[in-house]
């Protein structure tokens, strides 16, 4: 039995972009996150050890969001969906990271601007 974990809008101050006010100033990053994982044994057992701590998920993305800037989200959000499937020690069988950017330098009026990836372990 797959078991989905969720965590959303996890805010993050970075210094991704493309225009060197970017890199200089900084902006919010809110990243959201899904993992599936088979949390039977944690549900029988009520066992923090046997599933993903969504603690440890919020820190990892974190952590990792705040450095090494990059230029796209694309770059950023396949970075952090490639650390979100080494947590666990390979018991997540997929994941989904989203990044929003929602002070993106457009020049015009809008809500959001995110990047979603996923991944499955074949």
């Amino acid at each position: 039995m797959l078991h989905k974990i969720e965590l959303t809008g996890l805010k993050v101050w970075g210094y991704h972009g493309v225009f060197d006010h970017e890199r200089a100033y900084g902006q919010d990053f809110v990243i959201d996150a899904a993992v599936w994982v088979d949390a039977s044994k944690a549900a029988l057992t009520d066992n923090l050890g046997h599933t993903i701590n969504y603690g440890t998920l919020a820190r990892v993305l974190a952590e990792d969001a705040k450095q090494n800037p990059v230029d796209l989200l694309e770059t950023l959000a396949e970075r952090l969906l490639n650390k979100v499937m080494e947590i666990g020690g390979g018991s997540i069988s997929k994941a989904r990271v989203k990044v929003h950017k929602p002070q993106a330098p457009i020049g015009y009026e809008f809500t959001d601007v995110s990047v979603t990836v996923e991944a499955e372990r074949g």
